[in-house]
């Protein structure tokens, strides 16, 4: 199975360019359809600003709607030059349930990483998180920095035996298959710990003609897990890393952070998580 519908998120940030040709990138390469979701942060106090002074609500929704057409413009204007079949869609409502709803009909999501020194990639709290958590696909997120000039040609994969792992695997197969290179990874968290045995995920991989390598790395002392796998897989030149998203509760991750806050927050290659 390959995608065939590729769901990327535009706003008004710095980085709306780089997701737009990294969803067509992965569209070329399946020959899917581009979905442009346009959602950006909502002012709900425009409301009030209106009843005080009407003339800043129409500066506001003249600023909007010139964000908007300029955005627009940007990713008709991508898609065209690629040759891509894609549509512009910029639905109204609550952004991160229409983010979800949009995404569960696509086949895979590409976000932006969050950069807190720009005020154009915010979008809702935890906006990331959520949707990777309850749109039941698997979401591509491009790094808030550098240049992403390939994308899966090596791949590494987190393995530590979870349903979550099992379902990162299953979800990335097309761009896995696809892959000249792929090493399947696990992190031994303690001296003690055995790290869980490949030779299952491996086979399983073959006979979805995904010939992969299989290590064992310790984890770096200092480091938690997440920058492990983020720091070996820059090591082996790896232009994405696939991993299963909250091994734990959500609840406690994000309190206590966790792998998938590491790999949301820091990872400077893009990221194939699943839930």
């Amino acid at each position: 199975m390959n995608w065939k519908t590729i769901l990327v998120h535009l706003d008004d940030s710095r980085r709306c360019e780089a997701r737009t040709h990294f969803a067509l990138d992965i569209a070329r390469r399946f020959d899917a359809h581009v979905i442009g979701l346009y959602l950006v942060y909502q002012d709900l106090l425009h409301d009030v600003f209106d009843a005080a002074e009407p003339s800043l609500h129409s500066a506001y929704e003249e600023h909007r709607r010139n964000s908007l057409d300029k955005a627009r413009e940007a990713f008709e204007h991508a898609t065209k030059l690629a040759h891509a079949s894609a549509e512009w869609r910029a639905p109204t409502g609550p952004v991160l349930d229409t983010a979800i709803s949009h995404g569960r009909h696509a086949d895979a999501l590409v976000l932006g990483q969050d950069d807190p020194n720009d005020s154009g990639a915010f979008v809702a709290r935890h906006f990331v998180e959520n949707v990777v958590f309850d749109s039941g696909r698997p979401v591509l997120l491009v790094p808030r920095a550098g240049d992403v000039k390939t994308i899966g040609d090596n791949v590494v994969v987190a393995w530590d035996d979870s349903r979550e792992a099992a379902r990162a695997v299953a979800d990335a197969l097309p761009i896995l298959r696809r892959a000249r290179f792929v090493e399947v990874m696990t992190v031994e968290r303690n001296r003690d710990e055995q790290a869980p045995a490949g030779i299952e995920i491996a086979a399983y991989l073959d006979r979805q003609g995904v010939r992969a390598s299989f290590s064992s790395t310790p984890r770096i002392r200092g480091e938690n897990t997440g920058m492990t796998l983020i720091d070996r897989a820059n090591s082996v030149h790896a232009d994405l890393l696939v991993a299963g998203a909250y091994a734990h509760s959500r609840g406690l991750e994000h309190v206590l952070g966790g792998v998938t806050r590491t790999l949301l927050e820091t990872s400077t290659l893009p990221v194939l998580l699943s839930h």
